[in-house]
Formats: C-alpha cells, structure tokens, sequence
C-alpha cells in the first residue's frame, strides 16, 4: 500500500476527483491548505498596488492505495491538474506500514 499525496490548485480539484471517481478512486482526504513553491508566491493588483501574497491557496488530497495503482492515479493527477503555469503543484508517494481502523480492533483491514 501507498500514501499518495497530491497538492494541486483549487480550481482544479472537482475535474481531479471526477476523473479518480471514474477509475476507481473514491477514498480520499482533502484539506485546503497554504504553501508556496519555486516561485516563492505571487503579487496580485488591489486598488492600483501590487500586492505581495506568500502563501498561496491549495487543495491537498491524501489517498492510500495499491502499489499497482500508483502510476496510474499519478497520470491521472497530472493530467487534469496541469495547467502548464508554474504552480500547479506536488505529488508525493510515500510507503504504508499498516492501516488501523477506529471503529473496530482490525489492525490490518486491507488485508481482511
């Protein structure tokens, strides 16, 4: 099992999640977060003066999956959270050592 995080921008997320929907990929966790890349933020107009903003709007997407998956769910992030600008995001995939469930004492329910 994998941990794929992805950060994108928000204004790509429902086009993001259609297309996971559609292979599958329905578990997820999303949080709208801040951060900033390589370009160290942006400058906006407000009243006729630039405006420095350091942190930028994201939306991040947590999904744990199959190993097999993971190529897939990345073509299927970049592919619809590309916009070509510089910004459009991170996607990390990091390994799962175990899953525990809340509800009940199953210590491994992917395995069950």
């Amino acid at each position: 099992m994998k941990l794929v995080i992805a950060v994108i921008r928000p204004e790509k997320f429902e086009l993001v999640k259609k297309a996971l929907e559609a292979e599958g990929v329905v578990g997820m966790t999303v949080t709208e977060v801040k951060g900033r890349g390589e370009q160290k933020g942006i400058a906006l107009q407000f009243r006729g003066r630039a405006m420095p903003v350091d942190l930028i709007p994201k939306i991040k997407i947590e999904m744990v999956i199959e190993d097999a998956d993971v190529d897939k769910v990345i073509s299927i992030v970049r592919a619809n959270g590309r916009t070509g600008r510089p910004g459009d995001g991170r996607i990390f995939v990091l390994p799962v050592e175990s899953i525990c469930r809340v509800r009940t004492d199953l210590d491994d329910p992917a395995e069950s």
